[in-house]
């Protein structure tokens, strides 16, 4: 009895030690009380009543991508392409992910597909080709909506291929060589048009920048011309000034000099036969002149006869002395 009654105590241990549940994180544990909903468990350390409670679904909360095979879709223009899509979603709510829809991910796949056709039907082949950031709002806005009540948040839908049927892609494919040659050709003779404007320009500055170097250098010619003749008036004036001041000074020397020989002569008070003998020799320099007739004053006239007479009396003086005969033999 004893040995049963402890091993009845550690079985106890076992089923009491086995209601203890660690939820890891970023998960989270739906826990049914005999067949019914009890509560969820976030992450931690939880007790879980043996036999009465049980762990019904594992869920993780982290976010999750779902990589769906391609689905066959009719555009607005009767094209039928294959398009692939990827689903990012979180589950925000683990009671309504375990009992709000059955498989979840396939509901999920079935619903991308269904609202990707109605999209699609809406838009012609070039328009779905260049319109993936408008689908993939769409259709996120729509999965997100339609999925709240499984407790699923859909945070981003993506296209990941867009297959068109091959003679499109051929088709494309030559639209698109042309559309690079006729671009290429566009590019060669807008470069060819800007290499001519370039050079236009280039010749027409070249000939404005020549233009404007002749002009200058015939204004430098012109100015230095007439530095030149401002120069040589300059020159002329100053020597005309110079010739008139010498004339003026050498007439200021005689005037000074014959002011001051008059002031010697009136110091010296002459004789009046010495005033007449300087007239004389006045109206000598007169008649040295080019004048073709003289007019000679009667007080000259007399002074001549002075003159001869002075000039005999010095002639006289100079001769020696004869020694006088004696009278009476």
């Amino acid at each position: 009895m004893q040995y049963i009654f402890i091993g009845l105590i550690i079985l106890v241990i076992i089923i009491l030690i086995s209601g203890i549940k660690f939820v890891p994180q970023a998960n989270e544990y739906v826990i049914e009380k005999l067949g019914t909903y009890s509560r969820s468990l976030h992450a931690g350390p939880h007790y879980v009543v043996p036999f009465i409670e049980k762990v019904a679904k594992r869920v993780s909360v982290k976010e999750q991508v779902a990589d769906f095979k391609p689905q066959p879709v009719i555009t607005k223009d009767n094209v039928t392409m294959q398009i692939d899509t990827v689903v990012f979603y979180r589950i925000t709510d683990s009671k309504l992910y375990t009992y709000g829809v059955e498989r979840p991910l396939a509901a999920i796949e079935n619903l991308t597909a269904t609202t990707l056709r109605n999209i699609i039907g809406e838009l012609e082949l070039d328009a779905t080709l260049t319109s993936r950031d408008v689908i993939n709002a769409k259709i996120t806005a729509i999965l997100d909506e339609a999925t709240d009540p499984w407790g699923i948040k859909v945070n981003r839908v993506e296209l990941k291929n867009i297959i068109p049927p091959r003679e499109i892609q051929d088709s494309m494919e030559r639209q698109m060589k042309a559309e690079r040659e006729r671009r290429e050709k566009i590019l060669q003779a807008e470069g060819e048009k800007k290499s001519q404007v370039l050079v236009a320009e280039g010749e027409k500055e070249s000939k404005i920048l020549r233009a404007e170097a002749d002009k200058e250098a015939e204004i430098l010619r012109a100015e230095a011309e007439k530095q030149a003749m401002i120069l040589r008036a300059d020159a002329v004036r100053q020597q005309k000034i110079l010739e008139a001041q010498g004339e003026a000074e050498s007439i200021q020397l005689v005037q000074n000099a014959l002011a001051e020989s008059l002031v010697k002569l009136n110091q010296s008070d002459p004789h009046d036969n010495v005033i007449a003998l300087k007239s004389l020799e006045a109206f000598a320099k007169a008649a040295d002149g080019r004048a073709t007739k003289i007019i000679i004053p009667s007080e000259i006239q007399g002074l001549a006869g002075l003159v001869t007479s002075i000039k005999e009396v010095a002639a006289n003086n100079a001769q020696p002395s004869q020694p006088q005969k004696p009278q009476g033999k």
